[in-house]
């Protein structure tokens, strides 16, 4: 897969990873929560340990999710974009284990239950049994953030892009980052890079139109 390097990611790590606390935010700055990023493709079902994983060619995979990407940046009709969308969400969601697929699984649920400590916990498994599984990186970058563990949480979306630099969720939530803590410029490059990918995220839409209003020095 090709690669996508945020120069702008790389100079912020360091600052953020480690020791260093992170910034106060202030009080205007609302918590981070899960439905800032975009929504997660629905966790598979657990079956008890009896996932079926179908065998899949990466070529042919790579041909169709490509086509999909054309799709969805090309398309007139929302609907259409919509099922691109969700096909390429399903495609991501195929990492080619069952153990991986029933660990994602009960780390969605630890998700949706608040219970953030099990979510990592079970990650932290599937990143180092499937490290080219990009899904699994972007869902622990996810429970980072919302822990509101930034620096993790761009160490994994770093990850996250270097596999698939296409994923507008990564891309949503690499710029919501960097927007919080005050890196606007790159936050609104960001953003424009999801919205190339997904021209149906209405968040990236709204963000751009504030950002740009700020730059120009006009109330968001």
């Amino acid at each position: 897969m090709r690669i996508f390097v945020f120069t702008c990611l790389f100079s912020m790590v360091p600052l953020l990873a480690g020791a260093q606390p992170v910034p106060d935010l202030g009080p205007e700055v609302d918590p981070p929560s899960a439905e800032d990023f975009n929504p997660m493709p629905e966790d598979l079902p657990d079956t008890g340990g009896q996932v079926v994983v179908e065998e899949t060619d990466p070529e042919e995979e790579k041909s169709r999710l490509d086509q999909l990407f054309d799709d969805l940046a090309q398309s007139d009709e929302p609907s259409a974009a919509e099922r691109a969308a969700r096909e390429i969400q399903m495609i991501w969601m195929e990492s080619g284990s069952d153990t991986v697929d029933i660990l994602m699984s009960r780390a969605g649920k630890a998700i949706q239950a608040d219970d953030h400590a099990l979510a990592l916990d079970l990650l932290d498994v599937v990143v180092v049994l499937k490290p080219s599984f990009a899904e699994g990186w972007n869902r622990r970058a996810t429970v980072h953030y919302m822990r509101e563990d930034f620096g993790k949480s761009l160490v994994d979306i770093e990850r996250t892009l270097a596999l698939e630099p296409r994923h507008w969720g990564a891309l949503s939530g690499l710029a919501i980052i960097q927007r919080r803590l005050g890196f606007d410029e790159d936050a609104l490059v960001s953003f424009k890079r999801a919205l190339e990918v997904n021209p149906g995220l209405e968040n990236a839409v709204e963000a751009i139109e504030d950002l740009e209003k700020e730059a120009e020095g006009a109330p968001a």
